[in-house]
């Protein structure tokens, strides 16, 4: 039952997601706050690119954009050379909070609900495809239960499973692990990137911590105080799980630099009264 080709990086120098001076803003009652203000940045086919910053930089606000639920007010969001113009199967989303699976459904019906509903692939095939990928994500034998039966971090694991059983272009994933214990958070970042190396998919993955940053990523956006500006780009290739030697906290303390460094300036950010 061959069910899922693992995507391989492309040598090609044209990247798969560019973000192109893209400027975003939120509407109050009395006034248009910007969130991000020409934030430019490309993803390669089989990169795991991480948005880092400080809470209010509008690093999941970037993510909404790019997931097609937020248009820029500046700039472009493009997916193989294509516009970005709303939601679609080839972005998919893991949000932090476990409340993303139907209660009412089973954990093998969670993962085949978006191919069934998108008609991406037939029932057969969808429970095929869920069963493949929860036994990818150690799940195998939760199949029959519902997600209130399931700890924080096998609900998240469920979610991973249903977002690459669609097998998107790009897995978008918003703190996937911020709500969970130290412990927890671990296994998951393990799982992962074990997950990764042999799916290579596409990643472009929030946090606003810069060790989890610095495990998970090849590369690093590092994004200013809010608005959300790009302050740097980190490669963080020579880094992983076992981590923690002279080079990885030279690393910390240089991205700490850059979050917070000359922040009081730009803390409030351009806003604009409303007529």
């Amino acid at each position: 039952m061959a069910i899922v080709t693992p995507i391989k990086p492309e040598l090609s120098s044209a990247p798969l997601l560019r973000v192109d001076g893209v400027s975003l803003e939120y509407r109050t009652p009395r006034h248009v706050v910007r969130a991000t203000h020409r934030v430019s940045f490309d993803v390669h086919t089989g990169e795991r690119f991480v948005l880092l910053g400080a809470s209010g930089c509008g690093k999941s606000t970037l993510l909404k954009a790019i997931a097609g639920f937020l248009a820029p007010v500046e700039g472009e969001i493009r997916l193989d050379g294509q516009a970005v113009r709303g939601p679609g199967p080839d972005r998919i989303v893991v949000f932090q909070e476990f409340d993303q699976l139907p209660p009412w459904k089973t954990v093998r019906e969670n993962v085949a609900f978006p191919l069934l509903a998108s008609r991406t692939a037939g029932r057969r095939e969808a429970l095929e495809r869920a069963d493949h990928w929860l036994a990818k994500v150690g799940l195998a034998r939760f199949g029959d239960v519902h997600p209130h039966q399931l700890s924080g971090g096998m609900k998240q694991r469920v979610a991973i499973a249903r977002a690459l059983a669609m097998q998107p272009r790009v897995l978008l994933m918003d703190e996937p692990f911020a709500a969970l214990d130290a412990l927890t958070r671990r296994r998951m970042q393990e799982e992962l990137l074990a997950l990764w190396d042999e799916a290579r998919f596409t990643l472009v993955f929030v946090t606003h911590s810069i060790e989890e940053a610095l495990v998970v990523g090849t590369r690093i956006g590092v994004l200013s105080p809010h608005p959300g500006r790009m302050r740097a780009e980190i490669n963080s290739h020579d880094f992983g799980l076992d981590s923690e030697g002279a080079a990885f906290q030279a690393a910390t303390r240089r991205i700490h630099g850059l979050l917070f460094d000359d922040q009081a300036p730009q803390a409030a950010g351009p806003q604009r009264r409303t007529a």
